[in-house]
């Protein structure tokens, strides 16, 4: 895999790896983050395990811890899921899970280096995701990264008796 750096935001990306399951568990059971997914249940050490086993060895998922260039501190993840590699699309997920390292640009400086990644080295054509309507923050960032809304799903899920919009957006790379 290439470099992914971003010199500016500070940060880079290097594969996950199966050391880094205790800083994902702690990261996705935090309020901060878990309130932005639509899966909301815990995360617990045997579903990340799975994740692993199941979706990330077998090449339907490539997960990423971002880090710090200064000392290397891991702050959160990107990955893309649900790889499919006829139609050479993605689905893209990010957590910034050190409140330290949020509000920096951090987000938006990921959501570029996973794009090129997508784009470079797995020769994706289309790279989309889900948010909730009404996180604006995230919204904004993944519209500076290149993502574009494209529709939204009224009432498309429900959480804690809630129905809530969802804002689809993609990045489309047309030299694939």
């Amino acid at each position: 895999m290439k470099k992914y750096q971003d010199e500016t935001a500070g940060i880079y990306l290097r594969l996950m790896t199966w050391e880094d399951t205790d800083f994902i568990i702690r990261w996705r059971n935090s309020e901060a983050v878990r309130k932005n997914f639509i899966y909301q249940k815990p995360f617990t050490r045997e579903s990340h395990e799975n994740w692993i086993k199941n979706r990330v060895e077998t090449g339907e998922v490539v997960q990423m811890i971002i880090c710090n260039l200064a000392d290397d501190t891991p702050v959160g993840s990107v990955y893309i899921r649900d790889i499919d590699r006829e139609h050479k699309k993605a689905e893209y997920g990010i957590f910034i899970g050190e409140k330290a390292a949020r509000g920096r640009g951090v987000g938006t400086a990921t959501a570029r280096l996973m794009l090129r990644y997508c784009f470079e080295e797995e020769g994706l054509h289309r790279v989309y995701l889900r948010a909730f309507a009404d996180n604006l923050q995230a919204i904004r960032s993944y519209e500076k990264a290149g993502f574009v809304k494209e529709g939204l799903l009224r009432g498309d899920v429900c959480i804690d008796g809630v129905f809530r919009d969802i804002v689809w957006m993609a990045a489309v790379n047309d030299a694939v």
